[in-house]
């Protein structure tokens, strides 16, 4: 996977400025630069701030199916609920 590929895309897709990326990700903005100017790989801290940043784990950026879903607060409550119910036997 290319990691600096996927951040420009994210990036490209919510049509943020790397100001907003730093400010978001609670990081320098040196270090944003870093990233997407000089081509830097960033470290597993950096990148995991970048990526909560952008509302999305460490796994699914890594995810490289197509087929995942996001899940907001709400319904991840919800989801985690309906997997305590018993599994229904039938009659």
């Amino acid at each position: 996977m290319d990691v600096l590929k996927k951040l420009n895309e994210l990036k490209k897709n919510n049509n943020w400025t790397n100001y907003r990326i730093a400010k978001e990700a609670g990081l320098s903005p040196a270090t944003v630069k870093n990233v997407f100017e000089r081509k830097t790989i960033p470290r597993v801290d950096t990148l995991e701030a970048i990526c909560k940043a952008f509302g999305i784990t460490l796994a699914q950026f890594f995810h490289e199916d197509e087929r995942y879903v996001f899940l907001n607060d709400s319904q991840f409550e919800l989801f985690e609920l309906w997997e305590c119910l018993p599994a229904y036997k039938g009659l």
